[in-house]
């Protein structure tokens, strides 16, 4: 398994980014990738700081892309810099410009903590036909909840007024009753620990899609807003991600 650390300029962005970067080591073969994304207090190094999915993804043979997006709310942001575009759609074909990836859908996913589980579900809902499954951890699912509650100067910077939220393409709820009638929906899945400050705004969001008849995989146990929890739940992801072997 090979870790990289890799530093470029995007033209989105119109700045230097970067991303790390876990790849298999295997000779002629294009590799499915989850796009892993990390929350609004982390970068791109969070993931593999805080837990072992490099030794997770190795058992798996999948290669995981971790961008850093600041505190972006991977939003085209109101006053601010264009990270939704710079994720959904130049971040994944440099990406496969860089390494051995695939671009078929049935072998691309995303999966996030906090504003990364926001992130990626936005992702899979808004381009289903780009992703085959998508996964929130702890996320912000509810992000005018969010925005009023406790978003402050972020949620202006990223969103500008919260009540514009509803109803927008930022709202999951929105996002879920749109996708409910689209062919091919990717797989969702959610989870969140029961003593998180995010769990009412998950639990809301879960109830949403069942109640619109959206499938969502869902599930909930003892936990918090922590790398303990991330670190436990990444490996069920994993397990869950319908990888071709």
């Amino acid at each position: 398994m090979a870790f990289i650390q890799c530093e470029f300029f995007s033209e989105t962005l119109q700045i230097s980014a970067a991303m790390n970067v876990i790849l298999p080591q295997d000779k002629d073969r294009l590799f499915p990738t989850l796009y892993l994304l990390h929350g609004l207090s982390d970068d791109h190094s969070a993931w593999v700081r805080q837990t072992s999915i490099e030794r997770y993804a190795l058992s798996r043979g999948i290669a995981v892309v971790m961008p850093a997006v600041n505190r972006s709310f991977y939003t085209d942001m109101k006053h601010g810099a264009k990270y939704w575009t710079f994720v959904t759609e130049e971040l994944p074909g440099l990406a496969r410009s860089f390494f051995p990836l695939s671009s078929k859908r049935e072998d691309n996913f995303a999966a996030g903590l906090s504003m990364g589980g926001y992130g990626a579900m936005k992702w899979g809902m808004t381009h289903p036909d780009r992703l085959a499954a998508v996964a929130s951890l702890s996320g912000a699912v509810d992000v005018q909840s969010w925005a009023d509650e406790r978003g402050g100067e972020d949620a202006s910077n990223v969103f500008g007024e919260a009540s514009s939220i509803p109803g927008s393409p930022a709202d999951l709820f929105t996002l879920a009753e749109q996708v409910v009638s689209r062919r091919p929906i990717p797989l969702l899945y959610q989870c969140c620990g029961t003593e998180d400050f995010l769990y009412e705004d998950n639990v809301r969001f879960r109830d949403h899609c069942r109640k619109i008849g959206l499938p969502l995989t869902y599930e909930e146990e003892p936990g918090d807003h922590e790398w303990g929890y991330w670190d436990t739940k990444i490996q069920r992801v994993l397990d869950w991600l319908p990888l071709r072997r």
